[in-house]
C-alpha cells in the first residue's frame, strides 16, 4: 500500500510517496535501521577481523495465513553484478518471533530444531558479516523477514541461497526489512 503525503515548509509544497508495510515489522535490539554494523556483525577473513556474530532479530507476528518465515541478509552493493548473500535462514516455525543473537553459528545450536541455514556466499551454512572491499562507499545489508505461506522450504543442502530466495518470494504472504551499512 502506498500513501502520497504532502510537505508545506516554509511556503514550498511537495509530495512524497511512502510505502506502508502493514503491522509486519522487524527489529534489532542489536543493531538500529539505518545504523552502522559494528564489528560483532564483521566477518572474521577475506581481510576483515570482526567477530561474525549474528544480531539478535526480532519481528511481530506474520499475517493471517502465515505457516512459516524465514530471515536473509543481502547486499546488493557487493561488486559480484548479483549481490552477495550473508545468510538465509528458513522453515523457522510460525510461533517463533524472534532469533538470539549468535544464532547464525556454524551449529545451529541457537535456531529453532525445524529451522535451516542455507548456503551464503561465503560457502557456509551460517552466517557470514559484512566484508566490503576496502575503499567500496558503505554498503547496504539488508535484513529481511518473510511471512510463508507454507510450513516447509524443500531444498537440497547445497541449493544456492539464490535457489532459497526463488523459493521464499514465491510463497511469500508480506515481508518486512530494515538495512544497515557498512565499509571500511
Amino acid at each position: 500500500m502506498f500513501r502520497k503525503l504532502f510537505f508545506v515548509v516554509v511556503g514550498l509544497c511537495f509530495t512524497a510517496t511512502v510505502a506502508h508495510a502493514g503491522n509486519f515489522k522487524l527489529t534489532s535490539p542489536t543493531i538500529k535501521s539505518g545504523a552502522t554494523l559494528t564489528d560483532e556483525q564483521v566477518f572474521d577473513g577475506f581481510g576483515c577481523t570482526g567477530k561474525n556474530q549474528s544480531p539478535a532479530l526480532k519481528w511481530t507476528p506474520g499475517p493471517k495465513g502465515t505457516k512459516s518465515y524465514a530471515i536473509t541478509v543481502f547486499d546488493p552493493d557487493a561488486p559480484t553484478g548479483s549481490g552477495w548473500w550473508h545468510w538465509v535462514v528458513y522453515n523457522i516455525p510460525v510461533n517463533v518471533t524472534e532469533l538470539a543473537y549468535g544464532a547464525g553459528d556454524a551449529t545451529g545450536k541457537l535456531l529453532p530444531p525445524e529451522a535451516l541455514q542455507g548456503l551464503t556466499d561465503y560457502g557456509t551454512h551460517a552466517y557470514g558479516g559484512a566484508c566490503p572491499p576496502k575503499g567500496d562507499k558503505p554498503h547496504r545489508y539488508i535484513f529481511t523477514v518473510y511471512a510463508l505461506k507454507i510450513e516447509k522450504i524443500d531444498a537440497p543442502a547445497e541449493a544456492s541461497a539464490a535457489s532459497i530466495g526463488f523459493m521464499i518470494n514465491a510463497n511469500t504472504l508480506e515481508k518486512a526489512s530494515f538495512t544497515a551499512k557498512y565499509g571500511r
